[in-house]
């Protein structure tokens, strides 16, 4: 008999007798979600299920139906077919609609939706219900600690910068204590640099608090920075749910591959042996589902190919980007394929110049080549 030692969470093995206690339901489920306007079916048969504590984000191009998720989580539009439960409870399915206001959900918009009329502490006290004004206020000052704004409560939202109105924003949905918060493009208003830090610091917030939420963007950088788990949404579906780590090294389909990173397909052909062809070498990798000589495209990002120059494989640079601490160069091989490397700035060559190059790939992922459409 043999036995399971993989250690639980809490340090007991699984097996362990003393290990009884069932497992939680997640905080959001949605299952088989169907939903249209008219005739346009915008989101597909589409399932996820998020954690307490979890950040989950839906990343997905513009018409892609990621932004109809969230109104249909909030309870803004019901639902066609499947259902949506928030805390083991039913809140949408055909014909059950529980209003948004008896949720427990709070929002983030990318336009803030800040009240001008009203001061900061007015803002963020405009949703709290119950308790007394002082409960109220304290309620406030604590939010207002929370997001980093503690002397701000008497100023107007038009006296703030778009990033401490986003903050304020942040403190409002933030305040009623929500089971569930959801993002909506926060921080599309904002320039890129500035961007960057509040997504980190929205980050921070959020994991200090054991917030769960559900961010919605287009922008990778945003998606990778802020979430625990992304959802790649295309066409209404979700290609693939999974960590922004698996989702870059590890994807599920040639959509995902395109759309998560930077990255280039080169040319290769399967062997018998459990491995497959390149020009720039064979490599071991997972064929069981291709005879010998399917061909195939393998996914290259920029820090699977490594700049060595004691390496007798040269690669000529075609296109250089300086991005402060590397280089991201675009080099072509010797049999023309081209591939991106990225190399610390102290090696600055130059365009036409040959360089050493290495492969070192950890995950070779590699799809069936597709088929050139008939002209």
């Amino acid at each position: 008999m043999s036995l399971n030692l993989r250690e639980s969470g809490n340090g007991l093995r699984d097996d362990s007798p003393f290990v009884s206690a069932p497992l939680a339901p997640p905080l959001l489920a949605i299952s088989a979600l169907r939903h249209a306007y008219g005739s346009n079916e915008v989101i597909k048969d589409l399932s996820l299920t998020l954690n307490k504590g979890t950040i989950g984000c839906l990343l997905g191009a513009s018409g892609c139906g990621k932004t109809t998720v969230l109104r249909c989580i909030a309870g803004f539009d019901p639902v066609q077919a499947g259902e949506i439960s928030l805390n083991g409870q039913i809140v949408s399915r055909r014909g059950v609609l529980l209003p948004t206001e008896a949720r427990h959900v709070g929002m983030v918009f990318q336009d803030y939706a800040l009240f001008p009329h009203l001061k900061v502490a007015e803002n963020i006290a405009f949703g709290l219900r119950g308790g007394d004004r002082a409960a109220r206020a304290r309620r406030v000052d604590e939010v207002l600690e929370i997001v980093r704004l503690p002397g701000v409560r008497d100023q107007y939202p038009d006296e703030l910068s778009g990033g401490q109105q986003q903050r304020i924003a942040l403190a409002r949905a933030l305040a009623p204590r929500p089971d569930l918060l959801l993002l909506d493009e926060p921080f599309s208003n904002l320039d890129v640099d500035f961007r960057a830090k509040l997504t980190v610091e929205v980050r921070e917030i959020l994991k200090q608090q054991n917030t769960t939420a559900i961010l919605v963007t287009h922008d990778q950088n945003e998606a990778f920075s802020l979430a625990d788990e992304i959802g790649i949404m295309r066409d209404g579906a979700i290609e693939q749910w999974d960590t922004p780590y698996r989702l870059y090294h590890e994807p599920v389909s040639r959509y995902v591959a395109d759309f998560v990173g930077q990255g280039v397909f080169l040319p290769g052909t399967v062997l018998a042996d459990a491995h497959i062809r390149l020009e720039l070498g064979v490599f071991q990798a997972d064929t069981s589902d291709w005879p010998q000589g399917t061909e195939v495209d393998v996914l290259l990002r920029p820090d699977d190919i490594l700049h060595d120059d004691a390496s007798p494989l040269q690669a000529r640079v075609l296109h250089k980007a300086f991005r402060g601490a590397q280089f991201l160069y675009t080099l072509q091989l010797p049999a023309g394929g081209h591939v991106m490397s990225l190399v610390p700035s102290h090696h600055n060559h130059a365009i036409g110049e040959r360089i050493g190059i290495r492969l070192e790939i950890d995950h070779l992922v590699a799809f069936r080549r597709e088929a050139e459409p008939a002209r």
